[in-house]
């Protein structure tokens, strides 16, 4: 099932605008911006998660004067996905004012107890970037598919590269001589260790690794990669 014709539907405070993730958002092909004044959070993704957008100096501000934990609250009384974007680079997080500790415990009340998804993003362009791909993925799980990362591979040899490259310590390199010396993907996984072990680049070590993914060995003693 194509689940990627119709729109990701983003819903944003008004008070958003001046932050830049609005403006982002507008430029993505493929997603619908509603600005409203919201009660609860900053954006709202495909009416399943709201997502509360805190730059790293608002968060350390949030955190003494206790703001950040009741939005937190109001978030979990809220849509059933609470998330917590926090924006801004390791030259911001010196620079805010409050020890580390007292960060890591807030941090640590606020995904652990409180049950919020803690997602970094570099700045407003990034956070934008975050919105989009959860949006995509609420989308492909409601039709009960979860999107695996990386390109989709055309054709029946990509397609072959692309599964060897699951294995462990495979990457397109070892993938290409498994498959020139097996010629398909099944030839793979029932090719014993001594056979995979004979590949340039493979050796015992990652042939044993290999045979345990497939579950067809003890696991590996953990050894260097060869």
């Amino acid at each position: 099932m194509d689940t990627g014709k119709a729109d990701v539907r983003i819903i944003a405070d008004d008070r958003e605008n001046a932050g830049g993730v609005i403006a982002a958002l507008r430029k993505v092909t493929g997603v619908t911006v509603e600005v409203r004044r919201m009660t609860c959070g900053d954006f709202i993704i495909e009416n399943r998660f709201v997502v509360e957008r805190k730059t790293l100096l608002d968060f350390a501000g949030s955190i003494v004067d206790g703001r950040v934990f009741r939005q937190a609250a109001a978030i979990a009384r809220g849509l059933p996905g609470g998330v917590l974007v926090l924006e801004g680079g390791s030259a911001d997080l010196r620079s805010v004012g409050v020890q580390r500790a007292a960060l890591q415990g807030a941090l640590i009340h606020l995904s652990v107890f409180m049950g919020l998804a803690v997602l970094r993003a570099q700045d407003s362009a990034e956070t934008a970037q975050l919105l989009v791909y959860l949006g995509r993925q609420a989308r492909a799980c409601s039709h009960g598919s979860l999107p695996r990362p990386g390109y989709r591979p055309k054709g029946r040899r990509a397609r072959q590269l692309f599964l060897l490259q699951g294995l462990p310590w495979v990457g397109p390199g070892r993938a290409a001589r498994l498959l020139e010396r097996f010629g398909s993907v099944e030839a793979v996984a029932t090719a014993s260790a001594i056979e995979l072990a004979s590949i340039d680049g493979i050796g015992d070590t990652i042939a044993g690794r290999i045979r345990w993914a497939l579950g067809k060995s003890e696991h590996p003693e953990k050894k260097g990669a060869d």
